[in-house]
């Protein structure tokens, strides 16, 4: 199994993958308008031979069977208060 991965030009650290390449029928137009227009940034296998940075790869083939689509979004941001209470202690 291989899947297709863009890069949103409106969301940093953004991306979805996709089954087949130029193939968004099966996700959601909203979605899409949040996103931009998908920019081509890789196509991978799905077989374990690669690995995936910021997502499980169970996860997106699951959500790729089920939905079509998988939406990796940005992880959140580091909490600077949480950061200073662990270093002060």
């Amino acid at each position: 199994m291989f899947c297709v991965i863009y890069r949103s030009p409106q969301r940093d650290q953004t991306y979805l993958y996709v089954e087949k390449k130029d193939d968004f029928s099966r996700v959601p137009e909203e979605l899409l308008k949040g996103f931009g227009k998908p920019q081509l940034a890789m196509l991978l296998p799905l077989d374990g031979s690669k690995k995936l940075v910021n997502a499980d790869l169970a996860k997106v083939k699951a959500a790729l069977e089920k939905q079509g689509y998988y939406l990796q979004l940005p992880p959140p941001p580091e909490s600077l208060l949480k950061m200073h209470l662990e270093n002060s202690k």
